[in-house]
């Protein structure tokens, strides 16, 4: 894949990335990251994005001038990048590999580079062995490169289940060794952010940053939101609770954790 011959200015995002409010945080931390290595290097990055799918994240990165690899298990999801690509007018920045986290390093031997950036949302949680799969992120990082990893926090679903009367799945996720609510639970983990950090180092990375995304959206009534107003007020809420001094125990309550990780 080049490089190079990249346009110096990004083009517009695709609509959305910065306003839903699944993905307006980690696209704003990721692109201020890509923009900070871009500035480091002298040239645009390039990007692995495991579990990509239909490429919420990686065309936009692409739209911004990266190069991007998406490895996705889903052919179908494949398919679907392709023509988002296309339609994006990045299809020559975007490359799509069926694979996972664990094989990602052999399907990139070819390349003969290691990558600036690893985006690794979504999955954490649902993978056959997370060790395996950080071990493998690890092969595809450059010396100095960044992990930039989204996964599901546990005491996120403790607050909502017990918001919702269901004391008895909030006490399991609370004491479950994997953050699970119990068997019927669909998530086959959750993490908390000492484990998650204990995770990362025993597997080649210091964390640098760490912190709670979506303390609000998942909780919030859906026709609370129905409006482009609701929306920004909400995200805007959103923004104030990461800039607040309590923003320590607030952030354990979201969603997800995101974090940011150097490869050692």
């Amino acid at each position: 894949m080049p490089f190079d011959a990249v346009p110096d200015r990004p083009r517009s995002r695709r609509a959305g990335v910065d306003t839903a409010l699944r993905t307006a945080a980690v696209w704003g931390s990721v692109s201020a990251l890509a923009a900070c290595r871009r500035d480091e290097l002298g040239r645009p990055l390039r990007v692995v994005d495991i579990g990509g799918g239909t490429g919420g994240l990686s065309v936009p990165l692409a739209e911004h001038g990266h190069a991007v690899v998406v490895i996705d298990p889903s052919p179908d999801a494949l398919a679907s990048l392709r023509r988002r690509a296309a339609e994006s007018g990045v299809a020559e920045r975007i490359s799509a590999v069926q694979g996972d986290a664990e094989t990602a390093a052999d399907l990139l031997a070819d390349e003969g580079w290691g990558a600036d950036l690893v985006c690794f949302h979504g999955t954490l949680e649902v993978v056959d062995d997370p060790d395996a799969a950080l071990a493998g992120i690890a092969r595809v990082l450059a010396p100095g490169g960044v992990l930039s990893l989204v996964t599901a926090q546990r005491l996120a679903i403790v607050w909502a289940k017990a918001l919702a009367g269901q004391f008895d799945q909030a006490r399991t996720a609370l004491e479950s060794s994997d953050g699970r609510c119990g068997p019927a639970d669909p998530l086959p983990r959750r993490f908390d952010e000492a484990g998650l950090r204990e995770l990362l180092s025993r597997n080649g990375f210091e964390v640098t940053e760490a912190h709670g995304i979506r303390l609000f959206s998942d909780l919030a009534p859906a026709g609370s939101v129905d409006s482009d107003a609701d929306r920004s007020a909400l995200l805007a809420l959103e923004e104030a609770a990461v800039r607040s001094r309590d923003f320590g125990f607030l952030g354990q309550l979201g969603a997800s954790i995101h974090v940011l990780a150097t490869r050692t």
